[in-house]
């Protein structure tokens, strides 16, 4: 699943975390405030906008993203140097670009926050004093955001262009390399549905969810601290009073409660989906068979096994019932959890609309990271199915026997 793509996988998988470790403690280290004298772009203080909090580009924040950039070649030269193969242009470039990206796409929600919080401001003032506000300051801050976002749209686009070639690519490798070993894997069940669906399923779904705990971990990086600093607004919490960094303590809790929850109630949905792919292999295996032999798929072996893949889905489906009675209850009540806690703030009147809006956009942005196994419970259930399906696949790969290989599946 993974040598077949990856480069000694192992140890490109903990080559990447200890050189994201490194690049954070040369970053808040020494580098952080080094823009002045190494950034290759620096913008004059003269040509940011008069009163603007949100600057799209300014020298740190170029700074910032030629410090990426270059960590990003370094490592993938690294790889090209010492451990290039097959797919070195994909699996390793392919998935340094998607964390560059990534990152950039977190950076501009970053900016959304800031420039919504001045926008708000703007509408308040022009709410609160007519005339305060022009028509053309107004559209004037409308037009810079729509610069941003078109851009930002063009980047989306083509970035997932690439992502769906990526995950084919990965695919591909799967199916050359099971395909090199067909004469050992064939006589396993389900061997053609493993090699046609299940490697595609299982890129797939590494790709999403990676690149989603990826966003999660960037966007928690670059919005803890600007919560942690917006929470100094908050004047007190309810029932527990003023708390330093109130909300991002509030989010912690939040996500840590509904994971708990989860995790908990849909516990058995793994092993159902697991067993669901089995019984539907089972199933389809018998009608290829009977388009071929007429002596196969007679009337009561195929009610049998459909029978079994009734069975098994009325089982999900139970199993789902609840899951998503406390999956639904929790998702929709976390969207009250900030205004419950911001309400000493908001009818002590100690904060602007804007400012609201931003501490607001802000929490959601570091809860929603922080509710990852949350957001992705019911994706994991289904790549820990497909994984296990994979895994006893290639286990005939590892000299077992095909008789200890069938009692795994």
């Amino acid at each position: 699943m993974l040598k077949s793509f990856f480069p000694n996988p192992k140890q490109f998988f903990l080559s990447a975390l200890a050189w994201f470790i490194i690049l954070l403690a040369m970053w808040y280290g020494f580098a952080q405030g080094a823009a002045e004298q190494l950034s290759l772009i620096k913008i004059p203080a003269a040509e940011l906008a008069e009163g603007e909090r949100a600057p799209f580009l300014t020298t740190e924040k170029a700074w910032v993203y030629q410090y990426i950039v270059g960590s990003a070649i370094l490592f993938c030269v690294g790889w090209l140097l010492f451990g290039r193969n097959k797919w070195y242009f994909w699996s390793v470039v392919g998935s340094t670009i998607i964390l560059v990206v990534t990152y950039f796409l977190v950076q501009i929600s970053v900016w959304l926050n800031t420039w919504y919080g001045d926008f708000y401001d703007m509408i308040q003032a022009a709410l609160t004093t007519p005339n305060s506000v022009t028509l053309g300051e107004f559209f004037q801050k409308m037009l810079t955001v729509a610069k941003v976002l078109m851009a930002t749209i063009m980047v989306q686009v083509v970035f997932h262009y690439f992502t769906q070639h990526y995950v084919f690519r990965w695919r591909t490798a799967m199916n050359e390399y099971y395909m090199k070993h067909w004469e050992k894997l064939r006589h396993v069940e389900g061997a053609a549905q493993r090699v046609q669906e299940d490697t595609m399923r299982f890129a797939n779904i590494m790709e999403g969810l990676g690149s989603a705990f990826i966003s999660s971990i960037m966007t928690l990086l670059a919005f803890l601290p600007l919560l942690w600093t917006l929470s100094q607004n908050i004047t007190e919490l309810p029932f527990i009073g003023a708390v330093n960094g109130s909300m991002v303590y509030v989010a912690l809790l939040s996500a840590i409660l509904g994971t708990v929850l989860l995790a908990v109630v849909g516990i058995r949905l793994p092993g159902l989906e697991f067993h669901n792919q089995r019984v539907e292999a089972a199933y389809r295996k018998e009608l290829v068979y009977g388009e071929d032999n007429a002596d196969r798929c007679d009337l009561p072996t195929v009610n049998t096994l459909f029978g079994d893949v009734r069975k098994n889905y009325f089982r999900l489906y139970f199993n789902y019932l609840y899951f998503n009675v406390f999956r639904y209850a929790y998702l929709q009540g976390a969207n009250f959890i900030p205004l419950i806690a911001l309400a000493p703030t908001i009818v002590a009147g100690a904060i602007t609309f804007g400012v609201f809006t931003q501490i607001t956009n802000a929490f959601g942005k570091v809860e929603n990271s922080f509710q990852f196994l949350v957001n992705s419970w019911t994706t994991i259930i289904e790549l820990i199915s497909i994984y296990k399906r994979l895994a006893a696949f290639e286990s005939v790969l590892d000299d077992q026997s095909e008789g200890s290989v069938a009692v795994t599946m």
